[in-house]
Protein backbone atom coordinates (compact mmCIF):
# COMPACT_ATOMS: atom_id res chain seq x y z
CA UNK A 1 0.00 0.00 0.00
CA UNK A 2 2.95 2.50 0.84
CA UNK A 3 4.34 1.80 -2.39
CA UNK A 4 1.09 2.32 -4.56
CA UNK A 5 1.14 5.76 -2.27
CA UNK A 6 4.73 6.75 -3.87
CA UNK A 7 3.95 5.50 -7.19
CA UNK A 8 0.72 7.69 -7.52
CA UNK A 9 2.27 10.81 -5.99
CA UNK A 10 5.05 10.37 -8.51
CA UNK A 11 2.63 10.16 -10.70
CA UNK A 12 1.16 13.35 -9.29
CA UNK A 13 4.44 15.15 -9.69
CA UNK A 14 5.17 14.94 -13.38
CA UNK A 15 2.76 17.81 -14.76
CA UNK A 16 4.39 20.46 -11.80
CA UNK A 17 7.85 19.16 -12.94
CA UNK A 18 7.08 19.49 -16.73
CA UNK A 19 5.48 23.14 -15.90
CA UNK A 20 8.49 24.37 -13.93
CA UNK A 21 10.80 22.40 -17.11
CA UNK A 22 9.33 24.92 -19.34
CA UNK A 23 9.17 27.89 -17.04
CA UNK A 24 12.70 27.27 -16.68
CA UNK A 25 13.87 27.32 -20.17
CA UNK A 26 11.69 30.06 -20.94
CA UNK A 27 14.03 31.74 -17.67
CA UNK A 28 16.79 30.67 -19.40
CA UNK A 29 15.75 31.78 -22.87
CA UNK A 30 15.11 35.61 -21.54
CA UNK A 31 18.13 35.49 -19.88
CA UNK A 32 19.95 35.03 -22.77
CA UNK A 33 18.58 37.91 -23.86
CA UNK A 34 19.29 39.77 -21.11
CA UNK A 35 22.94 38.61 -20.78
CA UNK A 36 23.29 39.59 -24.83
CA UNK A 37 22.05 43.36 -24.43
CA UNK A 38 24.29 43.78 -21.41
CA UNK A 39 27.32 42.49 -23.63
CA UNK A 40 26.21 44.72 -26.74
CA UNK A 41 26.24 48.06 -24.12
CA UNK A 42 29.85 46.91 -22.36
CA UNK A 43 30.84 46.41 -25.76
CA UNK A 44 29.53 50.17 -27.30
CA UNK A 45 30.48 51.57 -23.43
CA UNK A 46 33.64 50.31 -22.03
CA UNK A 47 32.55 52.24 -18.71
CA UNK A 48 29.43 50.63 -18.85
CA UNK A 49 28.95 49.24 -15.57
CA UNK A 50 25.47 47.31 -13.92
CA UNK A 51 26.96 47.40 -10.07
CA UNK A 52 26.58 50.95 -8.90
CA UNK A 53 27.55 51.76 -5.27
CA UNK A 54 24.79 54.09 -3.56
CA UNK A 55 25.72 56.62 -1.20
CA UNK A 56 26.00 54.96 2.21
CA UNK A 57 26.30 51.63 0.90
CA UNK A 58 29.82 49.95 1.74
CA UNK A 59 31.44 47.39 -0.57
CA UNK A 60 29.98 44.01 1.68
CA UNK A 61 26.75 44.93 0.60
CA UNK A 62 27.56 45.69 -2.66
CA UNK A 63 29.35 42.17 -3.09
CA UNK A 64 25.95 40.84 -1.88
CA UNK A 65 24.05 42.50 -4.20
CA UNK A 66 26.43 41.48 -7.06
CA UNK A 67 25.61 37.60 -5.95
CA UNK A 68 21.87 38.32 -5.96
CA UNK A 69 22.17 39.11 -9.49
CA UNK A 70 23.76 35.44 -10.07
CA UNK A 71 22.15 33.90 -7.60
CA UNK A 72 19.12 32.87 -10.47
CA UNK A 73 21.26 31.90 -12.68
CA UNK A 74 23.36 29.40 -10.52
CA UNK A 75 20.01 27.66 -9.54
CA UNK A 76 18.94 27.48 -13.04
CA UNK A 77 22.08 26.02 -14.13
CA UNK A 78 21.88 23.52 -10.77
CA UNK A 79 18.11 22.45 -10.25
CA UNK A 80 17.39 22.29 -13.92
CA UNK A 81 18.75 18.89 -14.64
CA UNK A 82 17.50 17.28 -11.61
CA UNK A 83 14.05 18.08 -12.56
CA UNK A 84 15.14 16.66 -16.05
CA UNK A 85 15.83 13.38 -13.81
CA UNK A 86 13.16 13.28 -12.64
CA UNK A 87 10.89 13.93 -15.58
CA UNK A 88 12.56 11.15 -16.95
CA UNK A 89 12.21 8.53 -13.96
CA UNK A 90 8.11 9.03 -13.33
CA UNK A 91 7.27 7.83 -16.28
CA UNK A 92 10.08 5.43 -17.06
CA UNK A 93 8.33 3.10 -14.44
CA UNK A 94 4.88 2.29 -16.25
CA UNK A 95 6.76 2.30 -19.68
CA UNK A 96 9.02 -0.80 -18.21
CA UNK A 97 5.51 -2.20 -16.91
CA UNK A 98 4.33 -2.23 -21.16
CA UNK A 99 7.62 -3.70 -21.94
CA UNK A 100 7.48 -6.24 -20.02
CA UNK A 101 3.83 -6.82 -20.77
CA UNK A 102 4.34 -7.03 -24.81
CA UNK A 103 3.19 -3.24 -25.44
CA UNK A 104 6.35 -1.99 -27.00
CA UNK A 105 4.87 1.13 -29.04
CA UNK A 106 2.90 2.21 -26.01
CA UNK A 107 6.16 2.74 -24.10
CA UNK A 108 8.10 3.83 -26.81
CA UNK A 109 6.17 7.04 -27.13
CA UNK A 110 6.10 6.98 -22.66
CA UNK A 111 9.93 6.77 -23.48
CA UNK A 112 10.29 9.51 -26.20
CA UNK A 113 8.42 11.86 -23.99
CA UNK A 114 10.37 11.04 -20.72
CA UNK A 115 13.76 11.98 -22.72
CA UNK A 116 12.22 14.87 -23.77
CA UNK A 117 11.63 16.52 -20.78
CA UNK A 118 15.26 15.61 -19.98
CA UNK A 119 16.60 17.27 -23.12
CA UNK A 120 14.62 20.23 -22.46
CA UNK A 121 16.27 20.82 -18.91
CA UNK A 122 19.99 20.04 -19.49
CA UNK A 123 19.26 22.95 -23.07
CA UNK A 124 17.93 25.27 -19.93
CA UNK A 125 21.13 24.29 -17.46
CA UNK A 126 23.93 24.57 -20.35
CA UNK A 127 22.23 28.05 -20.99
CA UNK A 128 22.29 28.68 -17.42
CA UNK A 129 25.59 27.49 -16.66
CA UNK A 130 27.21 29.86 -19.56
CA UNK A 131 25.32 32.38 -18.93
CA UNK A 132 26.19 32.73 -14.99
CA UNK A 133 29.79 31.92 -15.61
CA UNK A 134 29.64 34.95 -18.15
CA UNK A 135 27.89 37.12 -15.88
CA UNK A 136 30.11 35.92 -12.63
CA UNK A 137 33.12 37.33 -14.93
CA UNK A 138 31.16 40.43 -15.43
CA UNK A 139 30.60 41.42 -12.00
CA UNK A 140 34.28 40.15 -10.24
CA UNK A 141 36.07 42.54 -12.70
CA UNK A 142 33.56 45.48 -12.10
CA UNK A 143 33.98 44.68 -7.99
CA UNK A 144 37.71 45.07 -8.51
CA UNK A 145 37.16 48.09 -10.21
CA UNK A 146 35.27 49.37 -7.34
CA UNK A 147 37.52 47.68 -4.97
CA UNK A 148 40.39 50.01 -6.53
CA UNK A 149 38.82 52.97 -6.67
CA UNK A 150 37.73 52.67 -2.65
CA UNK A 151 41.57 51.75 -1.95
CA UNK A 152 42.86 55.05 -3.99
CA UNK A 153 39.61 57.36 -2.51
CA UNK A 154 40.59 56.54 1.16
Amino acid sequence: MLEAGFLQLAQWLLTPILVLLAAAFLYALWMAGMVAMEAWQRRTDPAFSSLQLAAGMDFEELELLALRRLEPLRLLSRVTPMLGLIATMIPLGPALQGVASGQGNAALSVFSNAFAGVVLALAAAAIGLVLYSLRRRWLLAELLVIRKRLGAGQ
